[in-house]
């Protein structure tokens, strides 16, 4: 399936209020995805993932289009390697 990587992301545009963290959390769940997701103070919403990297270049091209009400305006992704310290994919505390 490929060899296991992580990437972190900010979500900009209007992400909260709207469902995003659970609609990310779904859409990771689904695609076998280890993580987490949070508001931050600034707006955005912050991703941290990891698993193949051919299924998260699909799960990013899922956060480009976000939840029904959302507007995503920029992801700002940066690939690195998996830590493997995280089991499944939660909602953190802002």
């Amino acid at each position: 399936m490929g060899e296991m990587v992580g990437v972190h992301v900010i979500v900009q545009g209007k992400v909260q209020g709207v469902g995003f963290r659970a609609f990310t959390v779904t859409q990771a769940n689904v695609k076998g995805l280890h993580g987490w997701v949070r508001n931050r103070e600034d707006g955005t919403v912050e991703v941290e993932a990891e698993g193949p990297q051919t299924v998260l270049k699909d799960f990013l091209q899922i956060l480009k289009e976000g939840p029904r009400l959302a507007h995503v305006t920029q992801i700002l992704v940066d690939w690195k390697d998996a830590n493997r310290h995280t089991l499944g994919f939660t909602i953190l505390p802002d």
